[in-house]
């Protein structure tokens, strides 16, 4: 069964930084494509950041913020945080697909306070 497993969120002062990861698992194949999602309280899920055919793609709130980057060798995907506002709190969510086949994550707490 393919799993996507995030961690690294928590609770952070603005201007902080935090590092998730996402990592695949009971799949002998690499994600082809991979995203970070977020969900904020009251509003609908939204892409954050994206790996699309070897390129980066980020929301216009989060360029020169956020730093998309994926390890294929480990299946794995992180999402760098830097300077962190309260509004980035949120719920974030990995997603990846091998072919028409799609994959989410359990989702990760991300706080930041003022």
């Amino acid at each position: 069964q393919v799993q996507l497993v995030e961690s690294g969120g928590g609770l952070v002062q603005a201007g902080g930084s935090l590092r998730l990861s996402c990592a695949a698992s009971g799949t002998r194949f690499i994600m082809h494509n991979m995203a970070w999602y977020r969900q904020r309280p009251e509003n609908q899920r939204e892409l954050v950041a994206a790996i699309i055919g070897g390129r980066n793609n980020y929301a216009d709130s989060v360029k020169g913020r956020f730093t998309i980057a994926r390890e294929n060798a480990k299946n794995t995907m992180y999402l760098q945080m830097n300077a962190l506002k309260p509004e980035d709190t949120a719920v974030y969510y990995c997603y990846g697909n091998i072919g028409s086949q799609t994959y989410w994550g359990q989702g990760t707490q991300v706080s930041v306070s003022s």
